[in-house]
């Protein structure tokens, strides 16, 4: 979610007013632009509050001086329920585990909604099922209470599944997307548009096979390794929906900062970067679900990094661009023969549910 910029409100909050006939359309969901015009208009001056304004992953709070707990929530709405790596019970159960550990907390324990849609294969839900409960052994979380509902039929994709996530912080770091700082090295722990790719193929849309697997993976583990390795992480996140490119636009607009990236030290798999160029899309706003971008302080990214090749998800880890100090909430890129280009947040709808 991105940081709310408008005016603090005075008196009783009044509904937000659209035009007439302003309808939803799917480019909503993107998680680019469109997302966050819903969020900052609609979402954000009703939901007012101090936890919700920081704009990160998952929110923030203290019960005591002791105990501070990081809270999210996410629902997933993929079609297909399967593809190559990976189903949408994997998926709901690391999307939440990787938003609470984008905190630097350690999930525990996860919620899951299921409405499910007239007409699924019971042995489809039991496969999903038990691939949510191997995701959860691997993070190393409990699924403590749940719920189902279903609709009629023509009503859903088969399954859509809601999942919510509480975890702990061991470590009293501050992590935040407003944290990044001049200086900071940009951190990408490995190959990017590996799961939007893998589920557009597993629609048989392209009339050609490729081995492109969905890169979906818990990261708490990870997360966790660079956390006892050095206290100078100051943000962390995912980049899911809207890709790399939307996912720095908002830390740069949370910090207030520049990101300068390489355009030769990103990692794209080859087979991603064919199918990206032959479809026209940048794989900069392709969704990842196995994948964070971490900026660190640069007396410390060498340390970090190495600790992260040590890991399995960390393996290809690199260095893929640096914080400046401005042009202000700016993304942009070196490119390979030396001149500079905007990198924006995505627009519209660049794939249709991925995530």
């Amino acid at each position: 979610m991105i940081e709310d910029k408008t005016p603090e409100m005075q008196g009783p909050v009044c509904p937000v007013p659209v035009a007439h006939n302003e309808q939803i359309v799917i480019g909503h969901g993107s998680g680019g632009k469109m997302t966050s015009n819903l969020i900052n208009k609609s979402f954000l001056p009703q939901f007012d509050n101090p936890v919700l304004n920081e704009g990160n992953d998952a929110g923030v709070i203290t019960l005591d001086s002791r105990l501070r707990l990081a809270i999210s929530t996410d629902s997933h709405v993929v079609s297909p329920l399967f593809f190559p790596g990976g189903d949408i019970g994997k998926l709901a159960v690391c999307g939440t585990v990787n938003d609470v550990a984008m905190m630097g907390a350690t999930p525990l324990y996860l919620t899951a909604g299921f409405i499910i849609e007239e007409g699924l294969n019971l042995s489809v839900l039991n496969q999903i099922i038990v691939s949510m409960k191997d995701a959860a052994q691997e993070a190393n979380v409990e699924i403590i209470a749940g719920d189902t509902k279903v609709v009629q039929r023509g009503y859903g994709d088969g399954l859509y599944i809601n999942t919510s996530g509480i975890g702990v912080f061991k470590h009293n770091f501050d992590i935040s997307g407003s944290s990044a700082k001049p200086g900071d090295l940009v951190i990408l722990s490995g190959s990017i548009g590996d799961h939007g790719m893998a589920v557009l193929t597993a629609r048989n849309e392209l009339g050609f096979e490729v081995d492109i697997k969905s890169d979906i993976a818990p990261l708490n583990h990870l997360v966790s390794s660079m956390l006892d390795t050095s206290e100078k992480i100051h943000v962390l996140r995912d980049p899911t929906r809207g890709g790399v490119a939307s996912t720095l636009n908002e830390i740069a607009s949370q910090s207030h900062i520049c990101i300068e990236l390489d355009e030769t030290s990103i990692p794209v798999h080859p087979h991603v970067n064919a199918i990206c160029e032959m479809l026209g899309f940048d794989p900069l706003y392709v969704a990842n679900e196995g994948k964070l971008i971490a900026i660190v302080a640069r007396d410390d990214a060498d340390k970090i990094l190495g600790k992260m090749h040590k890991t399995q998800y960390g393996k290809e880890a690199v260095i893929v661009g640096e914080v400046k100090e401005s042009p202000q909430d700016r993304v942009l890129m070196r490119t390979s023969i030396g001149s500079l280009r905007v990198v924006e947040t995505l627009s519209g709808e660049l794939l249709p549910r991925i995530c």
